[in-house]
């Protein structure tokens, strides 16, 4: 699984392609929300010759004593075993790298609930960044932009000196024992964190990166802005401003970096032709994977039924029942909500057939790794191959479907041969 190119030489290379052929294309960055989605992702790379990035929240993968992670309980070293073993399953050739996505402290929801004090969430964050720097994470997202100490948004002075702080000790780490270099990705895209406007997101770039130069840290690679993207239900709920998005991604290129997109999720086909040409170097999806793989259980549970009311299946494995309370009782709807609906109590939900099942739709891949949902599916998918019904092929399908649309939008096809090739020594 081992990339032939470092992070911080695929970086250079992709700029230099970018500069000197006028490349335009759009990296993606997929949320690992299963083990499928992983093995996936995989596979849609290695058909479609692109890099991949995983970007992993501390929610989703974090060290077994801070909490571990909702997704297959993915520590660090599990996540990136993982990795290497579906690699090699579907035999993987191209680049592949590791990222941290909204690293530092209070970056899990216990921590804010709990409301650890500043000193406590800082050590917090670096137990965890030197746990994705020794299990060999190739670019962290350090993001102090959180805080439910503070009123509203975090000031951009103190997320600047968090942000160095955070950097200085992984680089000390990192030289301390001798591992290779990795990259770095700074910013939010948080609307209240302030990094909205051309102006504000280049001062931000400017103050942080002088201060990173003066100390002899390295600079970062991506820098996050906000495009207008803001993902709510099944919806990109924002209004994507493709001026802003071109303003922001001149001011990163003439600080040698490349703006980074979050929630790119369910964009419309013309908006994300565009991002290319935009020049928006790098966009991330997560969520939007994860309901497509729900959906698809949850039709597959339909055939099932039906074909028990046909009399061709004795016992159903109620996957859509079980898979819905499971997601309703989590709780975990509640950030993609708008409106009086992220206040419902869970009875509410539970007695409100339609909204129980959008939440569903949203929030199933939160549950995914429930041993009663396990064994639900399981259950599933051994009544369908009774029936000739090749379910896992069916689900698989989906995501691909899902994931295919990012590559073709952002002109992915064959990026890693034009990487690798414009890295040899001419």
């Amino acid at each position: 699984m081992t990339a032939s190119l470092s992070m911080p030489d695929f970086f250079i290379s992709l700029t230099a392609l970018q500069k000197e052929h006028g490349l335009t294309s759009t990296l993606l960055g997929i949320g690992p929300m299963s083990k499928r989605i992983v093995r996936v992702t995989l596979q849609v790379a290695n058909r479609r010759n692109f890099p991949i990035m995983f970007i992993a929240s501390r929610n989703q993968v974090d060290l077994k004593g801070l909490g571990g992670g909702y997704v297959c309980s993915w520590d660090q070293m599990s996540f990136v075993e993982t990795i290497r073993e579906l690699a090699e399953q579907v035999r993987f050739a191209g680049l592949c790298y590791v990222c941290r996505d909204h690293g530092g402290p209070w970056q899990r929801d216990s921590e804010r609930r709990e409301g650890l004090s500043p000193e406590a969430a800082m050590e917090i964050a670096k137990r965890s960044y030197l746990e994705d720097l020794l299990r060999g994470f190739d670019l962290l997202h350090i993001d102090p932009t959180k805080d439910p100490h503070a009123e509203g948004a975090n000031e951009l002075e103190t997320v600047i000196e968090r942000t160095v702080a955070l950097i200085e000790y992984v680089e000390k780490e990192r030289r301390k024992r001798g591992l290779p270099e990795i990259s770095y990705e700074v910013g939010t895209e948080e609307t209240s964190g302030g990094l909205t406007s051309p102006e504000v997101y280049e001062s931000f770039i400017k103050r942080l990166n002088a201060i990173l130069a003066r100390k002899g840290l390295p600079l970062p690679a991506f820098i996050v802005g906000q495009t207008g993207t803001l993902v709510r239900m099944t919806e990109n709920v924002g209004s994507f401003d493709a001026g802003a998005a071109e303003a922001l991604s001149q001011v990163a290129a003439r600080n040698d970096a490349g703006l980074k997109e979050h929630n790119a999720d369910y964009l419309d086909d013309s908006i994300l032709l565009q991002h290319p040409l935009l020049g928006i170097t790098a966009a991330n999806v997560a969520p939007e994977f994860g309901v497509e793989e729900t959906a698809a259980y949850l039709e597959l549970g339909l055939v099932e039924e039906a074909e028990q009311r046909r009399g061709r299946i004795v016992s159903v494995s109620n996957i859509i029942e079980i898979i819905s309370k499971k997601a309703v009782s989590s709780q975990r709807w509640r950030k993609w909500m708008a409106g009086k609906s992220q206040d419902a109590s869970v009875e509410d939900v539970e007695d409100n057939e339609e909204l129980r099942m959008r939440i569903t739709r949203i929030c199933g891949h939160y549950v995914f790794d429930d041993p009663e949902v396990r064994d639900a599916l399981e259950r599933l998918t051994r009544n369908l191959a009774a029936l000739g019904i090749d379910a896992e092929g069916y689900v698989d399908d989906r995501i691909d479907k899902s994931i295919d649309r990012y590559a073709t939008c952002f002109n992915l096809q064959d990026l890693t041969s034009k990487l690798l090739e414009h890295s040899q020594p001419q």
